[in-house]
């Protein structure tokens, strides 16, 4: 069936709240309105306000409440409406959710899912598209996902929820219906921390995740058009933790590496990639890696977003600079 990637994050949500009576969906407007995106649409209705409910305005509150319900028992999927509002919950994440099995001795495990819609090219306000994942990176006990297509959002948040430990599931605003594609109606899962190879290349390796991913793509292709080249894109999908295996793989079939990120340039998944390059295929390196990233300042206001947002532009100037002799 064609979904849009709100359709298959909201298919699902239904498959597991009928699979697991543990699980339960909790956050600001999600329940009679469907979230903000719509992606809890329809959901109230079906399983009742015990299953999925509504809570005030407080990020600390819906973190904190599902770190208890977690600990306890119950499998809760916490919605924070835009990744921006992430630092109002910052220490129930990181102080309580992600040390709670290393604080226990692994007594107790914190197995919570947390969506927030994240990423630019829509002109929201301030605080709405903000990349915050690299802020994550430094948070031991905390998973990060990210997908960059419907059927892999659909397969990632079921293994998100099945994951015994807690995981931020962040959603590209732009992704959320701007194209549709092939997902199964029946329940699947795809593994947490494995990259995918969208597509095969001998020249060079891009790197990349959620919308950047379709970035990369139309990059390729101008390159493919321009020099002849061969590019191969992994889709990252997990970034924490990184498949590291498919990175190596690809940058010694390759020896050329672009990697592609909306977020802050200084100490994002870009910075991590390439040292896991130097570490682990150094020799096989025949260009230092490059980098194309959102710039190190705050977001800015909508009308200076296309100035910011990485473009296949900037990906093809990248790519020509690593294919110098």
């Amino acid at each position: 069936m064609q979904m849009t990637m709100i359709e298959a994050l909201n298919s699902a949500l239904i498959l597991e709240l009928e699979r697991d009576q543990r699980v339960v969906l909790l956050g600001q407007d999600i329940g009679a309105n469907g979230g903000v995106f719509r992606v809890t649409e329809e959901l109230q209705r079906k399983f009742g306000e015990d299953r999925v409910f509504d809570t005030p305005l407080s990020e600390s509150a819906i973190i904190g409440s599902s770190v208890g319900m977690a600990v306890y028992g119950l499998r809760p999927v916490a919605e924070i409406q835009f990744a921006g509002f992430l630092f109002a919950c910052m220490n129930q994440l990181a102080s309580q959710a992600a040390r709670i099995r290393f604080r226990s001795a692994g007594a107790y495990t914190c197995p919570l899912v947390v969506r927030a819609p994240y990423g630019g090219g829509v002109r929201t306000p301030e605080m709405h598209s903000d990349s915050l994942e690299g802020v994550f990176l430094q948070t031991p006990g905390l998973k990060v996902v990210i997908p960059s297509n419907p059927y892999d959002a659909k397969g990632l948040l079921a293994s998100a929820i099945a994951d015994p430990d807690p995981v931020l599931f962040l959603e590209n605003i732009k992704l959320y219906r701007s194209f549709r594609q092939e997902t199964p109606e029946e329940h699947y899962s795809i593994p947490l921390g494995k990259a995918k190879t969208v597509q095969d290349g001998s020249d060079a390796s891009i790197f990349a995740y959620g919308a950047m991913v379709n970035v990369a793509l139309e990059a390729a292709k101008l390159a493919q058009q321009e020099m002849g080249t061969s590019i191969e894109i992994i889709d990252l999908r997990t970034i924490w933790p990184l498949d590291e295996e498919a990175i190596v793989h690809s940058v010694e079939k390759t020896g050329r590496a672009i990697v592609v990120h909306e977020a802050p340039r200084a100490g994002g998944i870009g910075a991590e990639v390439t040292a896991i390059i130097n570490d682990r295929c150094l020799y096989s390196l025949l260009k230092p890696v490059g980098r194309v990233t959102g710039y190190d300042t705050p977001y800015p206001v909508p009308g200076l977003e296309d100035y910011y947002l990485p473009t296949p532009a900037r990906v093809l100037t990248a790519l020509k600079q690593v294919m110098e002799p």
